[in-house]
């Protein structure tokens, strides 16, 4: 039986995984569904297929390209042929393992950035919603049991702030056996050396250690709770952004995290054997509602989900998503304006082009 490609794709991302999905759009088989004409990679099995197979030099660098920076490629390679190169990025995880006078703050200000926020302490007075209203998730449990309780992958940055050097050096133990984005661990230059000793008498790793942000946050002489949660979101975010996971070091251009639309994904990667319209943005200049990669679905029976940014533009791409589906199209290309007299006219705010791809993915 044919595997669900979106389903697949989840899977990938929950595990924390980054994932690009390449798409062959051929004008001379516009007639066939692109759920067959999908090729799903991570990092690691596209250099794998790139040694094995005659797969376009090309497409592989741009697949690549994807993957290291989370910007989409929509290439026309002949008048025949197009592929369009999605990447796909976990959504951050901000593990914050400490509730006191830091956390607050850097909670808010984490959950401000985009990241989805897990706060956790061991005291039911500092682990509860009220006091981390912005947290996706608060978790009152010890510092010993509650890596049981979640997912440290490749897309956590982890936050060590307890109130105690024993609990800072429980959690960093537990931390560095997960390949994780970002650790960073507070406290003075001198209790961060005799918790670096202590940990390589037994047995952890130089390198591993030397990845440990500690003491923790960027230098800008912060002094209050809130200047420090400043300063450790700002290095959370220079990591997401600048620094390479694989090697630790600073990049030359920093990493777009691509528009992601989990209930489109999650519509997506369900067997229903039905015919269903997948409008991507592929382009975006200008002021526009949502980037490159936001996604919207036409369902058989007209159902709707997801949006890539409502209006009369939106209307039109609709109707053509409809009428792809009566008439069996396979693809479809549009452009929507709405620069000057075109988006006074029809009311916008916005001020820009887009330029989207409608499919029909059968499942």
């Amino acid at each position: 039986m044919e595997t669900n490609i979106y389903k697949n794709l989840l899977e990938k991302i929950n595990n924390g995984k980054r994932a690009v999905v390449v798409t062959t759009l051929d004008n001379i088989h516009n007639d066939i569904s692109s759920s067959q004409n999908k090729i799903l990679f991570t990092q690691e099995s596209l250099i794998e297929y790139g040694k094995t197979s005659n797969f376009d030099e090309i497409i592989y660098e741009k697949a690549k390209y994807a993957l290291e920076t989370g910007n989409l490629q929509f290439i026309k390679v002949s008048e025949e042929k197009t592929y369009l190169i999605e990447p796909y990025f976990p959504e951050p995880n901000l593990i914050v393992l400490g509730g006191g006078h830091i956390a607050k703050p850097l909670v808010e200000f984490g959950a401000k950035a985009g990241f989805s926020v897990t706060v956790i302490d061991d005291r039911p007075s500092f682990a509860n919603k009220q006091r981390f209203p912005d947290a996706e998730n608060v978790i009152c449990e010890s510092f010993e049991k509650c890596f049981d309780l979640i997912n440290l992958n490749e897309s956590s940055f982890v936050v060590i702030v307890t109130r105690g050097h024993r609990h800072d050096m429980d959690c960093l133990r537990q931390t560095l056996k997960y390949n994780t984005s970002y650790v960073g661990m507070i406290g003075s230059k001198r209790r961060v050396r005799g918790v670096m000793d202590q940990l390589l008498s037994e047995g952890y790793s130089e390198e591993k250690l030397n990845k440990v942000n500690a003491p923790i946050g960027l230098e800008i002489g912060a002094v209050t709770p809130e200047e420090i949660a400043f300063s450790i979101i700002s290095q959370v975010i220079q990591y997401r952004r600048l620094v390479d996971r694989s090697t630790g070091l600073m990049k030359t251009s920093k990493t777009n995290w691509p528009e992601f639309d989990r209930d489109v994904l999650t519509k997506l990667s369900k067997e229903e054997n039905t015919s269903k319209a997948v409008i991507t943005i592929v382009s975006a200049k200008g002021s526009v509602p949502r980037k490159e990669g936001a996604k919207m679905l036409i369902g058989s029976q007209g159902e709707i989900l997801g949006s890539i940014g409502g209006g009369c533009s939106e209307g039109e791409v609709i109707n053509t998503a409809r009428y792809m589906l009566r008439n069996n199209i396979a693809y479809q290309t549009e452009k929507i304006d709405m620069t000057g007299d075109v988006a006074e006219e029809a009311g916008m705010v916005c001020g820009g082009i887009m330029n989207v791809v409608i499919e029909r993915f059968d499942f």
